[in-house]
């Protein structure tokens, strides 16, 4: 199934396999808890209201709840960035389940283009129900640049 599918085709409960190969990407600033890159792929809305600058952070901390749900993965990890280098963004292969399902029309205004449309809410497929916060959630944007791959695994 392909990111592009009618949205109408996934459900919450869904197990997907996700994956996005990787692209280059630039450090432009480190902290103690993150470190933001460039990010290869959307671009800034001119007509937002909000102010996106085009960039992603990552959680220096490989215990960090951000880092471990997290499905765009940097490499090398957040916490061997210094600014200024060159690292890989993208998505491993993963299993992930839908926990959430967010449609907007007109698209969603978030900063950055293409606006999206489809919002899935995932977290790791093996991921517990009763450990699961709003924190531990990712978003997978059908309609987003990067090339994100998605093929539906199971239906439950």
């Amino acid at each position: 199934m392909d990111r592009n599918a009618p949205p109408h085709d996934f459900q919450v409960g869904d197990v997907l396999r996700v994956s996005c190969p990787p692209a280059e990407a630039r450090v432009t600033e480190v902290s103690r808890f993150y470190a933001a890159v460039e990010w290869p792929w959307d671009e800034i809305d001119p007509q937002s209201q909000f102010r996106w600058n085009g960039q992603r952070a990552f959680a220096v901390s490989a215990d960090s709840p951000e880092w471990t749900t997290s499905l765009f993965k940097t490499d090398p990890e957040p916490w061997n960035l210094r600014v200024g280098d060159s690292c890989l963004v993208g998505i491993p292969e993963t299993l992930v389940r839908i926990t959430d399902i967010g449609r907007y029309d007109p698209p969603r205004d978030v900063g950055w283009l293409p606006r999206p449309h489809t919002l899935l809410g995932v977290v790791p497929a093996d991921y517990p129900d009763e450990a699961l916060s709003e924190d531990d959630v990712d978003t997978i944007y059908l309609d987003s640049a990067a090339p994100v791959t998605i093929e539906l695994v199971s239906r439950s």
